[in-house]
């Protein structure tokens, strides 16, 4: 039997103008530079200002901040008239931009090749026929970021007789990678880590002797070498301390990763800091780093043409005109809002920081306390969802470097005194016992338990290999030089 029920339930939906301002807060500055611009192309009664004519960081009396706080604050419930922006000092009261006096100077990274460009240019002085000119272009394709070649030669060759109708023998496929792999950087597009050395080893001039035993050393007895199994070494090539020494130190300047840093890909971007703090006699001082952001205001030509369309008697096309602008005009408003909002938020989110974490910029990383997103979202009373778009993918330069914002949160551990220690401070702490531990007798993750443990940092053994991994340091054993 079919019967009616009513239920009341109380849902929490975020309107159109909140959602645009929560994607706006996650945006780095470039991603930022690239919406606005994004939003200029679709949306007529926006126009940037290529003029910059107001300071926003000029002191304002106490009664006109409290107004514009409201006016951001409370835009999603506001009533607006036309007429209020036709008025032109309120009108230049929504612009977004900055001093006249602030020089907008961007630093631009000069150009340079690539190594795939590299590559291909002394490809080209091979005078390959065309079929080997298009796998030489596959195979340096196909390198990975550290230059190796991972993908299996007759993987690539079943690929291009498949898709490109190219029929290649494998010796002559292999003598070309073998002529590759003596291009600049040497050892490139080799297929694992003695390869690549080896490589290296034959076309150097190194000193004959010890270039020849390092090769049989390489070729031979490359398992013990990466697992320093020197007494080993010695006893199967008959070496002495000295020469075994003078051999492990040849192989030492030899690159293990010929490609790092110079392949095409996103971390070789450069890195534009969102925040810039700078010591001022005693005091930081935070600037948001948005110069390069394009100012925005509303087209007064718009507004004076929705004007003129409200009032009499519009035919339809009349009324369409004025609903197209209107509808912009109301998305235009909110857009500047948000932009404004979204600068408030991240200066008081990177002011807590700096707050929380002042005796990091006074002082460096062993001075980071443990702090959580919670910590900075009770402090200036915002949601931990707020707090975690800001601090992603955004960096702040301090007199200390270059940090993204995730960095200074971590979790952290009593000592016995009471005080709580970062565990950034920690991995810092074991970098150093590490860096000064005696090389012929490494400490093992044990005893840097202990270590840390008599400094009254109580931490077990499994945390120490845990924060070994994390800061990419081998074992005990892998560590010891002979």
């Amino acid at each position: 039997m079919l019967s009616l029920n009513q239920k009341l339930a109380q849902q929490q939906k975020l309107s159109p103008q909140q959602i645009q301002y929560q994607k706006l807060l996650q945006l780095n500055t470039l991603a930022l530079e690239q919406r606005i611009k994004t939003e200029l192309e679709l949306n007529p009664i926006l126009e940037e200002i290529m003029e910059v004519e107001i300071d926003l960081t000029q002191e304002q009396p106490e009664k006109e901040k409290e107004e514009a706080q409201e006016e951001y604050e409370d835009f999603d419930k506001e009533e607006f008239d036309l007429e209020d922006f036709m008025n032109d000092s309120e009108y230049e009261s929504d612009r977004v931009n900055r001093s006249k006096d602030d020089e907008v100077y961007q630093p631009v990274a000069p150009a340079r090749e690539s190594l795939s460009e590299h590559l291909t240019n002394q490809l080209r002085l091979l005078n390959l026929n065309e079929n080997l000119f298009t796998l030489g272009e596959e195979i340096i394709g196909n390198l990975d970021s550290d230059g190796y070649l991972k993908r299996d030669l007759k993987e690539i060759l079943n690929e291009l007789s498949m898709f490109e109708h190219i029929e290649i023998p494998f010796n002559e496929a292999e003598a070309l990678l073998k002529k590759i792999q003596r291009f600049d950087p040497p050892g490139i597009a080799s297929r694992n880590l003695q390869e690549c050395l080896l490589v290296q080893l034959r076309y150097s001039d190194f000193d004959p002797y010890y270039k020849y035993l390092a090769e049989q050393l390489l070729e031979h007895f490359f398992d013990d070498f990466t697992k320093k199994r020197f007494e080993a070494i010695k006893q199967k090539m008959n070496l002495t301390d000295e020469t075994l020494k003078n051999v492990n130190n040849l192989i030492q300047r030899l690159d293990p990763k010929p490609g790092e840093g110079n392949i095409e890909s996103e971390e070789m971007n450069q890195i534009t800091p969102d925040f810039i703090i700078e010591k001022v006699e005693d005091n930081f001082i935070i600037t948001l780093n948005d110069r390069s952001v394009p100012s925005v205001t509303l087209s007064k030509t718009y507004l004076e043409m929705i004007e003129n369309n409200k009032r009499g008697k519009k035919n339809e096309r009349e009324k369409n005109t004025y609903k197209f602008l209107r509808e912009k005009f109301e998305s235009a408003k909110w857009f500047i809002a948000c932009i404004q909002q979204r600068r408030e938020t991240l200066m008081k989110i990177m002011r807590a920081i700096l707050e929380k974490q002042y005796e990091f910029f006074e002082k460096g990383p062993k001075f980071l306390k443990p702090m959580i997103y919670k910590d900075i979202a009770e402090e200036i009373q915002m949601d931990i969802s707020t707090i975690s778009r800001v601090v992603n993918g955004k960096y702040v330069q301090s007199p200390m470097g270059i940090h993204e914002l995730k960095y200074f949160f971590s979790e952290g551990l009593s000592t016995d005194s009471g005080e709580e220690v970062s565990n950034k401070h920690i991995k810092e702490r074991l970098k150093e016992l590490i860096e000064n531990e005696d090389k012929h007798q490494p400490f093992s993750d044990d005893k840097l338990a202990e270590m840390l443990n008599q400094e009254g940092i109580h931490i077990a053994r499994r945390t120490i290999a845990k924060y070994r991994e994390h800061l990419r340091i081998p074992i005990a054993r892998l560590r010891k030089e002979i």
